[in-house]
């Protein structure tokens, strides 16, 4: 995966062409197309759903279900972000992207990926307070102080990736720029370049830094305080309660985490270039797919009001 050599800079804006999976044969493309509109149509309609559940059902108007909202849109953003163009990619052989979109791309891409990364932290912190201070949590957790907390996690994601981009579309690219990838991922975009990449790398290997340690040595550090906390409960059901309400936090940040794991190992490791690839692309479909399960088979509020809607739709169905 070295940078693409060129002999000449180029003026004026390049198109990018994304090459996708290399080594699959066409014959694959449409099986391919398939399984991804399976999996972007499931995202769509599993997010959107955990979405009216929490909006529709009173008893899910907390603080913990209010930063559940911002996660399910996060992860309808992310995935619209790139799945759209490999779905195009795979049926219509739509590989051309324009330099702007290509950067818009990345950005909004990098941009979400900081944002889960940030609302899972805050989420922790939410869950920090519930069991650690619960005498004190109507007050620290009010509808302000949450909204704020969200408001700095979109907002810190969205000013984060700026310099990577800006530095990226300054770079020097051929008049067609050959991206192996299926959408624009920073590191493809920067490897496509005639430019020295060894700066971009490394800005690129700081954000990610910044993104994937810091917040989960932010959301361990909760964790060890609840842990902290639960185990001086002296009742068995209460140490059960309180872990539970957790779970699905849990099982959320280890999956988006994993998803992260995949996707470095994915790059370091010395395998082929559709390993480092497909590492990604699971990155980028694989949480966003399997948060609204974990909150739909976990979380017994909202697989509750979700029972309750689709019980009142079928009741209207029949009477109709």
């Amino acid at each position: 995966m070295d940078a693409t050599a060129c002999n000449e800079s180029v003026d004026g804006s390049p198109i990018f062409y994304l090459v996708g999976i290399p080594s699959l044969p066409e014959i694959f493309f449409f099986p391919v197309f398939f399984i991804f509109l399976l999996f972007y149509l499931l995202i769509l309609m599993g997010n959107a759903l955990v979405l009216v559940a929490v909006v529709a059902e009173p008893s899910l108007h907390k603080p913990m279900y209010f930063f559940l909202i911002n996660l399910s849109t996060l992860d309808i953003l992310f995935t619209t972000t790139t799945v759209p163009k490999m779905l195009s990619l795979f049926l219509l052989g739509d590989r051309f992207l324009s330099f702007s979109s290509c950067l818009l791309q990345m950005y909004l891409f990098q941009s979400f990926t900081c944002s889960e990364a940030f609302i899972l932290v805050v989420m922790a912190y939410d869950r920090y307070v519930a069991i650690c201070h619960p005498l004190h949590y109507p007050v620290l957790m009010n509808p302000q102080t949450n909204a704020t907390l969200a408001a700095s996690a979109w907002l810190t994601a969205l000013l984060l990736p700026i310099p990577a981009v800006v530095r990226t579309s300054q770079m020097t690219y051929n008049r067609i720029g050959y991206i192996y990838h299926c959408f624009c991922d920073h590191l493809a975009v920067v490897q496509a370049s005639c430019s020295d990449t060894t700066l971009q790398i490394l800005m690129g290997f700081c954000i990610a830094m910044v993104v994937s340690f810091l917040p989960l040595l932010l959301v361990l550090l909760s964790y060890a305080h609840i842990l902290a906390s639960v185990l001086r409960i002296s009742s068995r059901e209460g140490r059960a309660k309180a872990f539970s309400t957790c779970t699905s936090h849990l099982l959320v940040v280890g999956t988006y985490y994993s998803s992260i794991a995949i996707a470095y190992v994915a790059y370091r490791v010395d395998l082929s270039l559709d390993f480092h690839i497909m590492g990604n692309v699971v990155y980028a479909i694989l949480t966003p797919i399997l948060n609204p399960l974990i909150y739909t088979l976990r979380n017994r509020d909202v697989k509750a009001a979700i029972t309750k809607i689709t019980s009142q739709d079928l009741s209207c169905d029949r009477s109709i």
